[in-house]
């Protein structure tokens, strides 16, 4: 009986089995028969056949720009949106320049002096996202245009304000500005030369021109390299991406060219063709696949958190004379900690302007270390040194040194917290895959601007009741993050860029 029944289990397998060949060559043959006719005729020619199968040459934006190469064009590519950081890096250091004079005209607490800048950085963060989603809808180019004119128009309605009130309101007009300029000026680490650039300019004209004529001529001369680069921003073509992506064929195709003129160059052969557009709902998902969730905007908060409060205390202790300095001139033993006084605030004199002015340098100063850090040990030990050593020299902001040695301790803070910034941003950017990367920067950009919101109520609220008080949440917060940056699950040096999430 048992054999029966295998014997029969057999017999319906070898039937199933031929049976589903069967249907596997109908199909081959319906498929044949249908996409080429052709074959059904015995006196077409083979090689009418293989004719009627040409395939048209195609070719994606990415190729073309594979083909074109750098050329010329890249180099006004580079230049002119890499200045788009130097109007950011006023608008930021502005701020820094600008504080101690508002205190004393307006007579300002120290929590309205910490609202001005962070409503710069809240129009920057709400504006940002809203420019990204225009930029992708609209092109870029319109919106870093518009960004430029935008920060243009409302700095220098800045200038004329005459109240507290009107002046935060047109800063936070400001950052919306700054945000759409900034869609198309992502270049660190070489960006950060060009955000040097604009901090030094700044410093600059307070040297010169508020001394003389008051800080709104400074700001009014502040908008001149706004307004050259709305001239040279004419020289840029829209993203041809973009074009491809609005079924502008016709225009890519002519930037394309104009590129590869401009470089010497020549497209490949073909057709353009629309690459595959990833869905927003698919995007969402990418991003947040990658990175549980704590790990994604910690590094980014910390990273803006300590830069702009590095920024900030430094021209905090020099206004309010908080220094504990073993040589300090007659301006500088001068504490200013009375309130009821006529005028609690002296400007900055030239000596506090050239202590900025050198620690402006460490931005740049150090980068040849960081790309040896980087190519040595990798982007999270990199990551982790860096923050202890932000976290130290924030602390020894607080001991007693000469001017030099304050001078010292400010450049090398400057410049280890520009160096964590370059780094969490280049991890970030390599772990999030290509069809997902912009939108997963944007996200963790748009949550770092918190870190700069908070920043200034740190470091110029706390900063009058307590040097050591103000400097302990930055180094608080550079070594939290260094026992997240040791658990972070993916190491990127080496590793090559994800494509599809």
């Amino acid at each position: 009986m048992p054999l029966k029944r295998s014997s029969s289990m057999k017999t319906q397998l070898v039937n199933a089995i031929q049976l589903q060949e069967m249907e596997v060559e109908e199909e081959i043959n319906t498929s044949s028969s249908g996409s080429s006719p052709q074959l059904n005729n015995n006196t077409t020619h083979p090689a009418e056949v293989n004719k009627g199968h040409t395939e048209v040459k195609c070719y994606t934006v990415e190729e073309a720009v594979e083909s074109i190469g750098f050329g010329r064009f890249h180099v006004l590519l580079f230049v002119i949106m890499g200045s788009a950081n130097i109007v950011e890096a006023m608008e930021v250091m502005l701020l820094a320049v600008v504080s101690p004079e508002i205190h004393c005209e307006w007579r300002l607490e120290d929590w309205q002096v910490a609202l001005v800048s962070t409503m710069v950085f809240l129009g920057f963060m709400v504006c940002g996202i809203l420019c990204g989603y225009v930029a992708d809808k609209y092109g870029r180019w319109k919106v870093v245009f518009g960004g430029f004119v935008w920060a243009a128009y409302f700095s220098l309605l800045t200038s004329f304000s005459p109240s507290y009130g009107w002046f935060i309101f047109l800063r936070c007009m400001v950052g919306c500005g700054v945000a759409g300029a900034a869609q198309g000026a992502s270049l660190l680490p070489l960006g950060s030369i060009f955000w040097m650039l604009g901090s030094m300019l700044i410093i600059i004209l307070g040297m010169t021109v508020v001394p003389s004529m008051g800080w709104r001529w400074m700001i009014r001369f502040s908008i001149i390299p706004s307004i050259v680069l709305i001239a040279l921003f004419m020289l840029i073509p829209e993203s041809a991406r973009f074009q491809v992506s609005a079924g502008n064929i016709e225009g890519a195709m002519s930037t394309l060219n104009r590129i590869a003129r401009m470089n010497g160059a020549t497209l490949p052969e073909g057709e353009l063709r629309e690459p595959e557009v990833v869905s927003m709902r698919r995007a969402l998902r990418g991003v947040l696949d990658h990175l549980p969730l704590p790990y994604k905007y910690h590094k980014m908060f910390v990273a803006s958190f300590t830069y702009y409060g590095s920024v900030l205390s430094g021209s905090e202790l020099l206004e309010k004379n908080l220094l504990c300095v073993t040589d300090a001139d007659s301006d500088h033993q001068i504490k200013h900690q009375q309130e009821d006084s006529l005028c609690y605030c002296i400007p900055f004199n030239m000596d506090d302007y050239q202590t900025l002015l050198i620690s402006c340098f460490g931005e740049v100063a150090l980068i040849p270390l960081n790309i040896c850090l980087l190519n040595v040990f990798g982007r999270k030990p990199s990551m982790a040194i860096l923050l202890v050593l932000s976290a130290l020299f924030f602390l020894l902001l607080n001991i007693c040194t000469t001017m030099f040695g304050f001078t010292v301790l400010l450049f090398l803070l400057r410049s280890v917290v520009s160096m964590n910034f370059s780094v969490v941003y280049i991890y970030t950017a390599e772990v999030y895959p290509t069809s997902v990367r912009s939108i997963g920067m944007g996200f963790c950009t748009s949550f770092s601007r918190i870190g700069g919101m908070i920043a200034p109520f740190v470091a110029q609220v706390l900063m009058s009741k307590s040097v050591i008080l103000a400097l302990s949440p930055f180094a608080t917060a550079c070594l939290v993050c260094t026992i997240g940056v040791v658990f972070l699950p993916i190491e990127t040096r080496g590793r090559a860029l994800l494509q599809d999430g």
